[in-house]
């Protein structure tokens, strides 16, 4: 794939991601179910398995307590956005995120289907020592 493409690529995923704490992409059941592949998985950064069906849970429960964007709230910021083709329209997308006192390294596997992105795993890994 051509640099210019992958840059491509780079600047959707970013404006995507962290996807579960963009309420204007996911903040109802239909919008997460667009946004996430059937076979979706997610290891948390406490290095527990977390499904799909969990992880759809979780956030339809916070659509419901009315939580807005905790990006904008907190001052969350992120850096270091990579992203490599794996081929298949797949794609590997890693930034490390910064959440007031917490650093997680981030990585997604997206995949452009013909109804859009939809991310397949996802897995946070705290940094040590922030």
């Amino acid at each position: 794939m051509e640099t210019g493409q992958l840059r491509e690529v780079l600047e959707q995923l970013k404006a995507r991601e962290p996807l579960f704490h963009h309420r204007h992409l996911v903040h109802s059941a239909e919008t997460f179910d667009h946004e996430t592949h059937e076979h979706f998985w997610e290891v948390g950064a406490s290095g527990r398995v977390y499904s799909r069906d969990t992880v759809r849970d979780v956030i339809l429960a916070r659509c419901v307590e009315g939580a807005v964007d905790e990006m904008v709230v907190q001052g969350w910021t992120t850096e270091s956005h990579h992203v490599d083709g794996l081929g298949n329209g797949s794609f590997l997308f890693t930034y490390v995120l910064h959440q007031t006192e917490r650093v997680t390294r981030r990585a997604s596997i997206w995949q452009r289907t013909p109804v859009g992105w939809r991310v397949r795993y996802h897995q946070g890994t705290v940094v040590s020592g922030g």
